[in-house]
């Protein structure tokens, strides 16, 4: 063992400092409500400001209960691969394009694109 180490204490558990003299800050315990019917119960300072939502145990929004409605910042949607394919080509130059592969994995498979006369 280092000669370092301090012997008798366990740092990670106990405190050198005491309760005396300390005056704890007012608690307020607030209600959130979640879609799925959970109630979760939180003790805050008098004097915090409360947030709007809260992640619920399920992983869901809870709502403060009694509180305004939260603010929801606008999304933007979800762009697809499709909408970036688009973004650069049409769907003629698409359809060319899907022509080109078609003819040349049948050249490849030995097989002649009939054409209808």
């Amino acid at each position: 063992m280092a000669e370092r180490s301090l012997r008798g204490t366990n740092l990670s558990a106990l405190s050198m400092e005491s309760d005396e003299n300390v005056t704890f800050s007012e608690r307020q315990t607030v209600r959130y409500n979640c879609p799925q019917g959970h109630v979760i119960e939180l003790p805050f300072s008098v004097e915090a400001e409360l947030p709007a939502l809260w992640e619920c145990r399920c992983g869901g929004e809870a709502k403060l209960e009694n509180g305004p409605e939260p603010e929801r910042k606008p999304t933007k949607p979800v762009r697809t691969h499709w909408d970036m394919l688009l973004e650069r080509r049409s769907i003629p130059e698409l359809e060319d394009l899907l022509e080109e592969r078609l003819q040349f994995l049948r050249e490849r498979r030995g097989v002649a694109k009939k054409k209808a006369s």
